[in-house]
């Protein structure tokens, strides 16, 4: 007996994904509750867990296939991987070359095959009705090698010989005449997703970005004074997000268009900050959120950021916690970008980019010295954000991180 396996529930509004990669091979043996794929989404990528214990059988779907949420991808068959059946295809073989042996004899009623409309189950059948696939086309994956609803639907949906052969993410290297090569590899999900609303955001809003720097000579010295008590009793490392977050939760009090969004012909203030992290996936950049970071403490910011970090690396984030946000912060520092001109996340009105650190030649009391200097850069919708208020906010921060007292006192 054959258990289902199917797309689980993705998230509100979503209702497909790509199958990023099959976890088992058939044949494999699989536990309840462990992971058999990966799907991609549009901001994560999920596992998708056997709901019994079992032996890894059909895969409906190939790698890089779009699914839909509640669509079957694979069947857990009973039993351990030394005594499964033997695969569809083998068994449907066996049956013809039986008949093959034992003709009926003259006058006899024909043999049913498994393939053969009439040795279908009713819910077969009515598959086999609504797709117009001839049966005896189809490789079947029941008790000896019958065709199954499934099995008719997807080779409905991907007539190839076999379904259960993985399609190449990537195509081979196409080799020319002088010896350079070319690749084409298809976009994730989540590539795309992000294609897409980054180019939404430069359609849509007014966008422009204003710079400012920050000598991080303060910060760092109270950082490097406090940073292991900090992990001592926190259990977690201290960074720079965690000053920055409590800056610009500061900055953003001060100057609330920033923090605002144009919903129509209305603007939306808020009370409450929502700050979008970006963090890195294996697939690319994921912006999980941190709820209400007004209430936060710098402990706190940090062990979210941490928690988030560990698990986009892992693809456990959930999609309620990719969603919202008001604000968004981006270090692109720690690649080592110099500076950059980040692009809003709709609905969102202004983004924060963070940069590396360098040593740098600055004037202070007449005197050339050198300083851990970054460079900051606010991008924000002037339809919103004036010039005035983009500047203001930046100070602000800067004021902040250059006197950290500032965050204790609420300055």
């Amino acid at each position: 007996m054959a258990t289902e396996v199917t797309v689980p529930t993705l998230g509100e509004s979503i209702t497909e994904a790509t199958l990023g990669q099959w976890l088992k091979k058939p044949g494999e043996a699989v536990k309840a509750d462990e992971p058999i794929a990966s799907l991609e989404t549009d901001k994560v990528a999920v596992d998708v867990p056997s709901p019994v214990d079992g032996v890894m059988g059909e895969q409906a779907v190939a790698e890089g296939d779009t699914v839909l949420v509640g669509a079957v991808i694979a069947l857990i068959e009973a039993g351990s991987a030394s005594t499964s059946a033997t695969p569809a295809a083998e068994n449907k073989t066996a049956v013809a070359q039986a008949e093959k042996a034992a003709p009926p004899e003259p006058g006899a009623a024909p043999t049913t095959s498994a393939g053969t409309n009439d040795a279908l189950s009713p819910s077969a059948r009515r598959a086999v009705q609504e797709t117009g696939i001839d049966p005896s086309t189809v490789d079947g994956s029941g008790r000896d090698g019958r065709v199954t609803k499934m099995d008719v639907q997807a080779a409905a949906a991907k007539p190839a010989p076999s379904i259960s052969t993985p399609a190449p993410v990537a195509a081979a290297p196409a080799s020319t005449a002088n010896g350079r090569n070319e690749e084409r590899v298809r976009m994730t999900r989540l590539r795309q997703t992000v294609a897409r609303r980054l180019k939404e955001a430069q359609n849509t809003a007014a966008m422009l970005t204003t710079f400012n720097d920050v000598d991080m000579t303060n910060v760092m010295a109270a950082r490097a004074k406090y940073k292991d008590l900090f992990e001592k009793k926190h259990d977690v490392r201290l960074g720079f997000m965690g000053f920055f977050v409590k800056a610009a939760v500061q900055a953003l009090r001060d100057v609330p268009s920033v923090n605002a969004s144009i919903e129509g012909d209305e603007i939306v203030y808020r009370d409450y900050v929502d700050v979008s992290v970006a963090v890195s996936a294996p697939n690319g950049l994921v912006v999980p959120v941190i709820r209400d970071a007004q209430t936060l403490s710098v402990a706190g910011i940090e062990k979210t950021i941490g928690d988030f970090g560990k698990r986009a690396k892992d693809g456990t984030l959930k999609m309620d916690e990719m969603k919202g946000g008001t604000f968004t912060i981006s270090n692109g520092g720690v690649f080592g970008s110099l500076m950059s001109t980040p692009i809003i996340n709709p609905p969102q009105s202004a983004v924060l980019g963070l940069h590396r650190i360098d040593q740098r030649p600055v004037v202070l009391d007449g005197q050339i010295v050198a300083r851990p200097m970054m460079y900051l850069a606010l991008s924000y919708d002037h339809r919103l954000i004036d010039g005035r208020e983009a500047v203001t906010f930046l100070v602000a921060i800067k004021n902040a991180i250059e006197d950290p007292t500032r965050l204790l006192i609420d300055l």
